[in-house]
């Protein structure tokens, strides 16, 4: 086994752990997952309110059905809950770590810091979310009335897992960015008031919108491809740009990653 190979392994392990540890705090507060559960259900409640408010004026938004529509909503609520179970909570550690001189203590440790600081905090009852926007998702899709093939599914995963992995780089980037700025403790309040708007389709926003959800937020890799891809309405150009920036996002990332730790200076400077 080569060192890399090692590595992997060693990768593996270190986040099968933490995510050990963190269900294992999580449990020890289970009056937390009731309130997650009201939450997730409020914010379903709203988002199905706004989607009869708009369809109660109009057969189709976008050239999308209503049954269309609530399959981006089970959609966004599902990543939504990815998103606050893994990645949003990792990167804001890391910028406070960054901004109190606590990044130390994950950079001395033997393993890639990158991979140790995207697996060290895990909120599990987030999967509340989760859980709610596939149950949306299903509904959606019986509406629909078209069967999903095994086809269909495995490019559904596949497009979810790669918008997920474009959402991942993009926060990287943001806390890599307090190597530099001061104040990214209110990127969380930023990335929430941004994310809202991909509980639509970012096709039915004007031309510059669209793009900046696309290339600036990758809101459309996130959510819009998946559910176009489980709806029948992905096409292998969209694909392909996705895979393309998805690349790109990780190799630019890493880049991005490992030039801030160069100016980092650290508790021990």
């Amino acid at each position: 086994m080569t060192r890399r190979d090692d590595q992997r392994t060693g990768a593996v392990r270190l986040a099968a752990t933490f995510l050990r540890v963190g269900v294992m705090n999580e449990v020890q507060y289970r009056i937390n997952f009731f309130i997650q559960l009201v939450q997730s259900l409020l914010t379903i409640a709203t988002g199905l309110t706004a989607l009869a408010l708009v369809f109660s004026h109009t057969d189709e938004l976008g050239g999308w059905t209503k049954p269309q529509l609530l399959a981006v909503m089970g959609v966004f609520t599902m990543v939504g809950g990815l998103i606050r179970t893994v990645i949003q909570p990792n990167m804001q550690r890391v910028v406070e770590d960054v901004r109190e001189g606590r990044l130390d203590f994950a950079l001395t440790k033997p393993a890639d810091a990158q991979v140790l600081v995207s697996v060290r905090d895990v909120r599990f009852w987030q999967l509340t979310d989760v859980i709610v926007g596939l149950v949306v998702l299903i509904v959606a899709l019986v509406q629909i009335g078209d069967s999903v093939s095994a086809r269909d599914l495995a490019v559904f995963i596949g497009v979810l897992l790669v918008g997920l992995v474009t959402i991942y780089c993009f926060w990287l980037m943001l806390a890599s960015a307090s190597f530099w700025l001061i104040r990214m403790n209110e990127v969380q309040e930023l990335f929430d008031g941004i994310y809202r708007a991909g509980q639509y389709p970012v096709g039915i926003y004007p031309g510059w919108l669209k793009y900046g959800l696309t290339f600036l937020v990758p809101l459309a890799f996130a959510i819009t491809v998946p559910s176009e891809a489980v709806t029948g309405r992905l096409t292998w150009q969209a694909v392909a740009v996705a895979g393309a920036t998805t690349v790109g996002m990780i190799v630019f990332s890493r880049w991005f990653w490992r030039r801030g730790l160069r100016r980092y200076d650290g508790a021990s400077a």
